[in-house]
């Protein structure tokens, strides 16, 4: 991946919607270049889909909480059990004194206390700890760099 490649992630990261036109000029390559550097990158995976960013609170999943599972054996293998709960948006299984951390979104503290009660019903599941978020500064995506180590 080169440097082109990387721009045209930032490029899209900023808004997906930019037709290869602009991406090419943005670039110094043409919309026919620009088009297949793009799928070029999806086709390696580099690029795993093409999203929109929704406002939580506009639709009713305005309470944010990070939670750390903890287990009684390991959890590594329990990845769509953690999936089927549509209000975990992710999971990591992770070191330290949790097994695994998950990000949660919910409408209310009520629905907050129903996910970690269907956490708890996971075979597995000793004990959660979960971290409720009261503002966040910002959240942004990953930076396609110069591939340099950091």
């Amino acid at each position: 991946m080169d440097h082109i490649d990387r721009r045209l992630l930032a490029l899209l990261q900023e808004d997906a919607t930019r037709s290869f036109a602009a991406l090419g000029e943005a670039v110094g390559l043409s919309s026919a270049a620009a088009h297949e550097r793009v799928r070029k990158l999806r086709e390696r995976g580099v690029i795993r889909r093409t999203t929109v960013e929704v406002d939580p609170a506009a639709v009713g999943r305005g309470v944010l909480a990070y939670v750390s599972v903890k287990s009684t054996s390991w959890m590594g293998d329990s990845a769509e059990r953690f999936a089927a709960l549509p209000e975990v948006l992710e999971a990591h299984v992770v070191a330290g004194s949790a097994s695994v951390l998950v990000k949660v979104r919910t409408g209310t503290t009520e629905g907050l206390q129903d996910v970690l009660r269907r956490l708890h019903a996971i075979e597995g599941v000793s004990g959660t700890e979960a971290v409720v978020v009261l503002e966040s500064f910002f959240e942004r995506p990953v930076d396609p760099g110069d591939g340099a180590p950091g």
